[in-house]
Formats: structure tokens, C-alpha cells, sequence
């Protein structure tokens, strides 16, 4: 049998932890009316639209890069940057895109919703968008700010998190993360009526 002993201040940063996440998520809903959801009903099967100033296919390493005002587009959908790299397969002289890193002020826009940051990650296998670094999502009015952004394009539920590692090390900490670990944010209320 195996046990755990868990520190007092590891039961307060626990805590903190998932407080932070409930907060988090509580915010997030804060910022989709109870019909929509941030980015959701987005169809993550549309074809892949790509245009950039210069580009460069990879072939033997099943990688193309762009750079210079890239615009992808899928559907509804459009992501913006300085520079993609864009990881495929090929099967039957057609392209499978499978993932896109994204760096130099990400912007990825759905109607009035947007998310800005320094990186960002869809993996299309997935279904699911990783942003980090000052990230800052806008829907209509509102306006919510952290360090790491991820959406799920399947559930259209998405996570902000205060620092940009947002407990994965696959991104890292950018240094631009203006969040300083928290997420802060700032919603419209309704008028009153006379």
C-alpha cells in the first residue's frame, strides 16, 4: 500500500490551485450567455485556408512554414500572426494538416469574440487551441486577461489560467506574461430600466 503525505503547504497550494481553476471557470462563464460559448460552434472539420508573404514546404519533414502576416481561416475562424509551422501528413496526394504553432501576436477571432497572445497551438487532431503570453480574450464588451488560454473546439468550453505555463511545460513562461499569475477581467452589466 502506498501513501501519500501531503505538507501543509501543499494542501494550501492545492487549494489556491483548484480555487484559481474554479474562479477561472467561473469567470469564463461569466463571459458566454447561458446559449453560447466562447468559440463555440465552430466546425473544426471546415478546410484549412492559408495565405502569408513567404512560405516553405518541408516535404521530407512533413512540414511547411509561413511567415510574414499569415492568415489561416477554417470555417468562421481566423488565426493571425508573424509566423506558423504547420506539421501534415500525405496520403493520396492530398494534405492532412494535424498541427499549427503560431508566434508573434497570435490573434485567433470568431465573430465579436477574439483571443490574442504571444504563441498558440491547435492541434487538430485534438480539436483544441493552447494560447500563452499576455493572453487577453474579448467577447462583445467583455474583456479577460491571463497567461495561458485553452480552447476546446469540441465542448466550446475554454480555460484561463494566471500563468502562462498553466501547469503544462509545453509551453513555458514567455516573458511578456503581463497576467503576473492572475486572471483579471472586465464585464459589461445590464442598464437599468426606468
Amino acid at each position: 500500500m502506498t501513501r501519500s503525505i501531503m505538507t501543509p503547504l501543499g494542501r494550501t497550494m492545492l487549494r489556491s490551485a483548484l480555487g484559481g481553476f474554479a474562479i477561472g471557470t467561473a469567470v469564463l462563464l461569466a463571459l458566454a450567455p447561458s446559449q453560447a460559448q466562447v468559440f463555440g460552434g465552430h466546425d473544426s472539420e471546415a478546410p484549412v485556408s492559408v495565405a502569408a508573404d513567404h512560405g516553405e514546404l518541408l516535404g521530407r519533414q512533413d512540414r511547411a512554414t509561413l511567415a510574414g502576416n499569415v492568415v489561416i481561416s477554417q470555417g468562421n475562424l481566423t488565426l493571425r500572426a508573424a509566423r506558423t509551422t504547420l506539421a501534415f501528413s500525405s496520403d493520396a496526394g492530398s494534405f492532412k494538416i494535424h498541427r499549427l504553432d503560431a508566434t508573434g501576436g497570435v490573434t485567433v477571432t470568431k465573430g465579436d469574440q477574439s483571443a490574442s497572445g504571444e504563441v498558440a497551438i491547435y492541434d487538430f487532431d485534438r480539436r483544441i487551441i493552447t494560447m500563452a503570453g499576455g493572453v487577453v480574450l474579448k467577447h462583445g464588451g467583455d474583456r479577460l486577461n491571463g497567461g495561458r488560454l485553452v480552447i476546446d473546439l469540441n465542448t466550446g468550453i475554454s480555460t484561463v489560467d494566471g500563468s502562462a505555463g498553466g501547469g503544462s511545460s509545453a509551453l513555458g513562461t514567455p516573458s511578456g506574461n503581463r497576467s503576473g499569475g492572475r486572471i483579471t477581467g472586465t464585464f459589461t452589466v445590464p442598464k437599468k430600466n426606468n
